[in-house]
Order: C-alpha cells, then sequence, then structure tokens
C-alpha cells in the first residue's frame, strides 16, 4: 500500500526519491475562460468516459449544443475540461484532456484549464486514477445533485488537493509510461476492430450465399431451402418469480435475465421451488437464447451454463446446428429490429421470432458455417482477452505509479 505518512508511490522509477507533494489545483493551474469569439472553432466537444473531449457530432451522430457557439469556451490542444455531470461508471464526473483536436468550443458548464507548473501528460493520467475522488466528495455535499450535475462551485474545484512529483523528470517519465502502454492498447484495439470486421464481411457473404462452402470431393452442396423458425425448432420463454417470497431466491440455479444470456454466471439465483410455484423454465447450456425485450433486445448467444431463463428471454432448440441458426440470428439482428421495433418502441414476441423465415443449407453446410465462425470468434475472444490484460495492468500501475 502507498505511505500516506510519507507521501511515496508504491512502485517508483529507480531514479527518484524523495516525498511527493500536496498542491491545490489552483497553485498550479490556470482556469481558461476564453470565449469562441468569431467561431474560432465550430467544432462543439463532449467528454466520454473512454475516448476524452471528442466532437459530439461524431460521437452522438449530430450536434446537441447550442446553434451559437460564439458564447461557448474556446479550449485549445492540452488544456483540460471538467465536466460535472455524473453517472454509476463516473460518480464524480470527469476530466480529460482535450488531444484529438487542435482547439475545440466547450459549453460553459464544463469547468476548464490548463496546467503551468506541473506535466501535462501526467496529469491526464492522474485524472484516469480515482485519488481525486475523494476531493470532490468533500465538495460534493450530500443534496447538492441537481438533473444529473454535481453542484461544485469553481473557487471549490480549484481548492481540491492533488499530489505531484516535485520533479518534472518523474512526472514526464511517469506520462512517457502511460503513454507508451496506451499506445500498446490502441494497437490491440485495432487488431480487435480488423478481426471483428472480417467476421461481419464473412457473415455477409456467407448468408448471402456469395461465399459457398464445398464438400469433401469439391462438389456443391444442396441449394438452400427456405423455412419458418417454428417449423424447425422448438421455442419457450420463461417468467419471474415473485420478487417478494426472498425463499425463492439465493439458490443453486442460476436465473438468466435478457442481458446474462452470453455470461457465464448471473446475478441472481434462484431455487427449486421458485421454479416450482412461477413460469421460470429451465434451459441447458449449449440452448440458443434470445434476448426478446429490454436494453439487449434482439441479442443471441449460445448459453454457457445450465439455468433459469425468464419472460424476456426465448430459448430456441433444434435439430439443425445450433451455431448456424445463432450465427444467422446474429446478422439478421439489425434487420429484425427495423422490422417490428418502430422507432425503439415495442417489444420483439416468441411469435414473431417463429414466423422468422430462414434460410437453411445442408447438415453439412451448416455444420463447416458454424465451425468457421466459431474459429473466428474464438480469435476474437484471444484477442479481447490480451487487451483486457493489457487494460487492467494499466489500471494497476495507475493505482501504483501515482498517489
Amino acid at each position: 500500500m502507498t505511505d500516506e505518512k510519507k507521501k511515496v508511490p508504491e512502485l517508483r522509477f529507480p531514479e527518484f526519491s524523495g516525498e511527493w507533494e500536496e498542491k491545490k489545483l489552483g497553485d498550479v493551474s490556470n482556469r481558461v475562460r476564453r470565449k469562441n469569439k468569431a467561431l474560432q472553432s465550430t467544432m462543439p466537444l463532449t467528454i466520454s468516459a473512454h475516448h476524452g473531449l471528442v466532437d459530439q457530432r461524431v460521437y452522438f451522430g449530430r450536434s446537441v449544443s447550442s446553434k451559437n457557439l460564439e458564447n461557448y469556451t474556446l479550449i485549445y490542444q492540452d488544456e483540460f475540461a471538467y465536466n460535472k455531470s455524473y453517472s454509476n461508471e463516473l460518480p464524480y464526473g470527469a476530466i480529460k484532456r482535450l488531444e484529438k483536436y487542435s482547439k475545440g468550443a466547450l459549453s460553459t458548464l464544463y469547468i476548464c484549464f490548463k496546467f503551468n507548473k506541473i506535466d501535462s501528460t501526467f496529469m491526464k493520467y492522474y485524472f484516469e486514477t480515482t485519488h481525486w475522488y475523494h476531493e470532490i466528495y468533500k465538495i460534493a455535499v450530500e443534496g447538492a445533485r441537481n438533473h444529473g450535475l454535481l453542484n461544485i462551485s469553481v473557487n471549490d474545484f480549484f481548492d481540491i488537493k492533488i499530489n505531484t512529483s516535485p520533479s518534472k523528470n518523474e512526472q514526464q517519465k511517469i506520462g512517457e509510461f502511460f503513454s507508451k502502454l496506451d499506445r500498446q492498447i490502441e494497437l490491440e484495439e485495432q487488431k480487435l476492430e480488423k478481426l471483428e470486421e472480417l467476421k461481419k464481411g464473412y457473415m455477409q457473404k456467407i448468408f448471402s450465399q456469395e461465399l459457398r462452402f464445398k464438400d469433401e470431393n469439391g462438389n456443391d452442396y444442396p441449394e438452400w431451402r427456405k423455412q419458418r423458425i417454428g417449423n424447425i425448432a422448438t421455442t419457450f420463454s420463461g417468467g419471474t418469480p415473485k420478487s417478494s417470497n426472498k425463499n425463492f431466491y439465493n439458490g443453486k440455479i442460476p436465473f438468466i435475465r435478457s442481458g446474462e444470456i452470453s455470461k457465464q454466471s448471473t446475478e441472481l439465483t434462484i431455487n427449486e421451488q421458485a421454479i416450482f410455484h412461477s413460469s421460470a423454465k429451465m434451459v441447458e447450456a449449449g440452448d440458443l437464447l434470445y434476448a426478446l425485450y429490454g436494453a439487449t433486445s434482439g441479442e443471441v448467444a449460445i448459453s454457457k451454463i445450465n439455468g433459469a431463463i425468464n419472460q424476456a428471454v426465448l430459448c430456441i432448440r433444434s435439430q439443425e446446428v445450433i451455431g448456424y441458426l445463432y450465427s444467422y440470428l446474429k446478422i439478421k439482428k439489425d434487420k429484425i429490429l427495423r422490422t417490428y421495433i418502430q422507432g425503439g418502441q415495442g417489444n420483439l414476441s416468441a411469435s414473431i421470432i417463429k414466423n422468422l423465415d430462414i434460410n437453411l443449407p445442408s447438415i453439412e453446410e451448416q455444420e463447416k458455417i458454424a465451425g468457421f465462425f466459431s474459429n473466428l470468434d474464438k480469435l476474437i475472444e484471444k484477442q479481447n482477452q490480451k487487451m483486457n490484460v493489457l487494460k487492467l495492468r494499466k489500471r494497476s500501475f495507475l493505482q501504483k505509479l501515482i498517489i
């Protein structure tokens, strides 16, 4: 653990020693208040938790800012902004540095500032830690949250305390270390995106029959046939045991809700009594699960576990190759949602899914298609794990190299 009395990081580059210093934010930075006069920038910015300060027209697909950007604050590259908007992921808001663009315009709801005595890159990573949360917590008193914004005055914000190395060289070295780690993560993310694009391209070509597999003798497989899902599969959905009856919960049976169809574990568990006294239905690992409604409506997964499903999940069992049905429904998701859920309103139903037409190759070709995409999914999962390991490593170093 960090030695709080001595203010020394748990990990340190060997050439540096001595205690870190506690400073008020206002002593090492200046507030940025310049107006965007004469529209020096026509780019309205917003803060993304994962991407920092970004063009809101790209991020939201449209501008959500005022039509007149002249009253906005103009900030330049390497300057910072504090967004007081809070969420579960960001309980004390977010502080990000402008990096992607040379300048941009921000709503005056943001507190903008720049550093004058501390390395800017070091501070970028300081604000990626949670070390500053306690300082915001002290000034964002209970009841001071209004319409999703923390009610924090500018003066109070600049009075928050931060810890920093007195050595500019140490600050720069820490900043360079994390910059290199970020570049590694970015490269792995690009590899993941390429794999996902590759899979998407193959799905489009295979399910449009532009690309076909051959049999073991190099001959064409039979023509695909059109069938309704209800004619080739049995389907059922479940129900929810009474939440008021605590005796039904905390059992040994995973209770799979629509947001958990692809997971190895569930938030809730139930017991056999809950199954007996409700419409919850049991499914097995290997069953095809389809999310009928909720935030994940239209998602499909092959269950990794035995468990019970609620009314928002449809189980699909078939003599056809489940991996093929999974991939087919996966690529048709957007079309299904556009057809049956107008403007984001309404739910899918078992009846809708059962009446969907599906193009079916022979069982042998289904197996080849399912195996092909299964191998691609394994590559994607492996790449995802590699990326997550780097992110976990970064998070660990953030806590140990910065106090």
